[in-house]
């Protein structure tokens, strides 16, 4: 290999080194595996779990497949089968967030809400049990066959107990096909945040101008959480409408970074 080779070599080295897609601000990306999440939450008493498989995945050769199962209404807890990081996010700090699901092909559509994916910190330092101990912000799940998300917001400083959630309709999802998620949030308590959705590459909620988290004196971490939270099944008086009891959803490309196309599925 010549002088003028090497150069050219080592240029386009650099140049790949400075490309978008690959990026060094994402803060976490994950193919479908087990590994680098921080824990598994599985609620102890039913038979959800998360396993790393082979034969379903978006891109390959892993994805992540999330299982539950309704044990009736004698069972009075929740239904989670997810993996966590426990780096969410803060109050303050705007961040991206990229997943794909796919629901079973046999994925019974139902006026139930079966959560895909939520950030969750623990508040019973508290003592205000009657307020909330574990409290989601904003969550995405599949109710029917819409997607949807949230924002809550409020102030639980002091004595206070202010929650207010606003909920709303992403898009039309389809069982037995993979969907590419993008979550963009601005953290904010002060009216100044946002909520943006992609899915499938196309924006499709952009909800400027708002409040996305509660005010908190201790300033606490989200975690970040993707899987199959049956929460429907607890919700509504323990009762399970339909009449499919299993349900499971794969995962694949999953990340954390500062922009949308950094964490779109499917391209890094």
């Amino acid at each position: 290999m010549g002088p003028q080779t090497t150069l050219k070599t080592l240029a386009v080295l650099a140049l790949s080194l400075l490309s978008p897609t690959a990026s060094a601000s994402r803060s976490f990306e994950n193919r479908g595996t087990l590994d680098g999440w921080h824990g598994q939450s599985i609620d102890s008493g039913t038979r959800g779990s998360v396993q790393q498989v082979t034969n379903v995945f978006l891109k390959g050769p892993t994805a992540l497949k999330a299982s539950q199962t309704y044990l009736g209404t004698s069972y009075k807890g929740r239904y989670h089968a997810e993996v966590y990081r426990r780096d969410g996010y803060r109050p303050g700090e705007t961040r991206y967030y990229g997943f794909a699901f796919r629901l079973s092909e046999d994925w019974e559509f139902t006026d139930q809400n079966y959560n895909i994916a939520q950030f969750i910190a623990d508040f019973s330092d508290l003592g205000k049990p009657e307020c909330d101990t574990w409290m989601p912000s904003t969550m995405v799940w599949v109710r029917g066959n819409k997607l949807r998300t949230r924002a809550r917001w409020g102030d639980l400083s002091g004595n206070k107990c202010d929650k207010q959630t606003d909920s709303w309709d992403v898009a039309t999802i389809e069982r037995g096909r993979w969907h590419r998620v993008v979550l963009g949030v601005s953290w904010r308590t002060d009216g100044k945040g946002f909520v943006k959705v992609w899915l499938d590459g196309e924006q499709k909620l952009d909800k400027q101008s708002i409040s996305t988290t509660v005010v908190d004196p201790a300033n606490r971490q989200f975690s970040f959480r993707v899987g199959l939270y049956a929460n429907g099944w607890h919700d509504d008086k323990g009762v399970m409408k339909g009449s499919q009891p299993f349900r499971q959803v794969w995962y694949d490309e999953i990340a954390i970074g500062s922009s949308e196309g950094e964490v779109q599925p499917g391209s890094w």
